[in-house]
C-alpha cells in the first residue's frame, strides 16, 4: 500500500538526507491520532505545490506531532495542459462532492462560478467561507488521493468573469469547453482534434442543478468556448467536472 500523504507548510530547499520534518497540527493529529502512525512506520510529507519528502517515523511527541527522518526528496514537475474547472455553485454537499472528485482525478484549478441558474449563493461573508470550504475539500482530497500540487480554489467569478477568463485562455493557446447535454460535438472528439496543437490549459466549464442557460452558453461560446457533450446521459453537476477531467487526462497524455 502506498505510504500516507501529509503537508506542511515548507520543506527546506536544504534538508538532506536522514535530515528530520515535523509534522504538527491537524496533520500531525491526523497521523498520530487517527492514522496512528507508529516508529519505522513509512510516510510522504509535501509541501502542496509538488515538493515531496519520504521517509518514515523517527519519534512520536505526544497525540499530535511526529518526526520524520527524510531518505528522499523529490520535486515533481507541473504538468501540462493545466485543468481549470469553472464549477457553477451548487446546493448541499453536492459543490464539496465534485471538488472532491475533480481533486481526485487532477485538477489544477477551480473556479467556483455564481451561475443564473445557481440554486445556492454566496453573498458578502458567506464567498469567503465558501471558498475557504473547497479549498479545505480540495487539500483533504489531496491528502488521499497522494497528490503532490493542492489545487488552487480561486475567489468567485461572476458570468463575466469566466467569459473573460475563456477569451484569456483561447488567445494564449488554450482550449475551453462548456459541457452542454444539447452539445452535437463530443468532448473526446474535440480534444483529439487539438491534440497535436498541445494546448497550455484546458478550461472546463460546469452549470448548476438547473442548467447553463441560453445566454450564459452564448456568452461563452463568443469568446471562443466550444459546447461539448460527454455523452448520451446527462450527469449531474457534482459527477460532470470529474468525468470531463478524465477524458482530458485520458486523451492529453496526463494518464
Amino acid at each position: 500500500m502506498t505510504a500516507p500523504l501529509f503537508f506542511i507548510d515548507e520543506i527546506p530547499e536544504s534538508i538532506s538526507d536522514s535530515g528530520s520534518l515535523v509534522i504538527a497540527g491537524a496533520d500531525g493529529r491526523h497521523a498520530v491520532s487517527v492514522k496512528r502512525l507508529a516508529v519505522g512506520e513509512r510516510l510522504l510529507v509535501s509541501d502542496g505545490r509538488g515538493r515531496v519528502a519520504h521517509g518514515f517515523v523517527a519519534d512520536i511527541i505526544g497525540r499530535d506531532q511526529l518526526v520524520m527522518t527524510v531518505d528522499d526528496v523529490v520535486q515533481h514537475e507541473v504538468t501540462s495542459p493545466k485543468i481549470i474547472v469553472v464549477q457553477a455553485l451548487a446546493k448541499g454537499d453536492r459543490a464539496d462532492l465534485a471538488v472532491e472528485l475533480m481533486t481526485e482525478v487532477g485538477v489544477d484549478v477551480i473556479v467556483p462560478w455564481s451561475a443564473a441558474r445557481s440554486i445556492a449563493q454566496w453573498k458578502a461573508d458567506k464567498a469567503e467561507r465558501g471558498v475557504d470550504k473547497w479549498q479545505t475539500t480540495a487539500r483533504e482530497a489531496s491528502k488521499q488521493s497522494r497528490r503532490a500540487f493542492i489545487p488552487l480554489v480561486t475567489g468567485i467569478e461572476s458570468t463575466s468573469a469566466v467569459a473573460a477568463r475563456i477569451r484569456a485562455a483561447v488567445e494564449s493557446n488554450g482550449v475551453a469547453y462548456v459541457l452542454h447535454e444539447s452539445a452535437e460535438a463530443s468532448l473526446a472528439a474535440q480534444l483529439l482534434s487539438v491534440k497535436d496543437s498541445c494546448p497550455t490549459e484546458v478550461v472546463l466549464i460546469v452549470g448548476p442543478e438547473g442548467g447553463i442557460s441560453d445566454e450564459e452558453l452564448a456568452a461563452f461560446i463568443a469568446v471562443g468556448g466550444q459546447a461539448s457533450r460527454l455523452g448520451s446521459h446527462v450527469l449531474r453537476t457534482s459527477t460532470a467536472g470529474g468525468a470531463a477531467i478524465s477524458v482530458v487526462s485520458a486523451l492529453t497524455g496526463l494518464w
